[in-house]
């Protein structure tokens, strides 16, 4: 044989001796890796399963303290919502004239509920039930209100009614 030939044999099995030793040893110790990463990961996780669970516990107690703080109970919302109009209205000298069942829609997997009622009496107590159902509620948002002044016939008398609808995301 010569040099060349040699030269030529000893490269390739290099080369040879190089794949087989991927093939057995370096291939299975990268596997082992990742898979000691994946252990890893999830004794971390178990690890903060008790830091998770109190989180948990403490948006529980924040969410309920939500409920209760803006008058949401297990009922319905149309009963709550029409239980809080009722009493700001005995407060507040105002007449609830209408309240019609909800309009419900369905946009992109999310129900959009619209509450559609009338009211009757003074200007500011109107608004300030409107201000009160949007901001210390939180049934939803008033998307349109119109007020017109009407006359009563027998009386001779004008009154002030309001038409509100109110949408809610549920």
């Amino acid at each position: 044989m010569t040099q060349k030939t040699k030269n030529i044999l000893l490269v390739v099995g290099f080369f040879l001796l190089i794949i087989i030793a991927y093939n057995y040893a370096i291939a299975n110790t990268l596997q082992l890796k990742n898979e000691y990463k994946t252990l890893q990961q999830e004794a971390l996780a178990f690890d903060n399963m008790p830091l998770q669970l109190s989180a948990l516990k403490q948006r529980k107690h924040y969410y309920d303290s939500l409920l209760t703080k803006y008058q949401l109970s297990e009922s319905s919302m149309q009963n709550n919502m029409l239980s809080a109009i009722n009493t700001f209205a005995d407060a507040n000298q105002l007449k609830v004239v209408d309240f019609i069942e909800p309009h419900k829609i369905i946009q992109n997997d999310l129900i959009v509920n619209t509450y559609q009622f009338t009211l009757e009496g003074n200007y500011n107590a109107i608004l300030s039930l409107v201000y009160q159902l949007e901001q210390h509620t939180k049934f939803g948002e008033i998307i349109n209100l119109n007020f017109k002044k009407q006359k009563n016939y027998k009386t001779g008398r004008f009154y002030l009614q309001a038409h509100v609808l109110l949408r809610n995301f549920g």
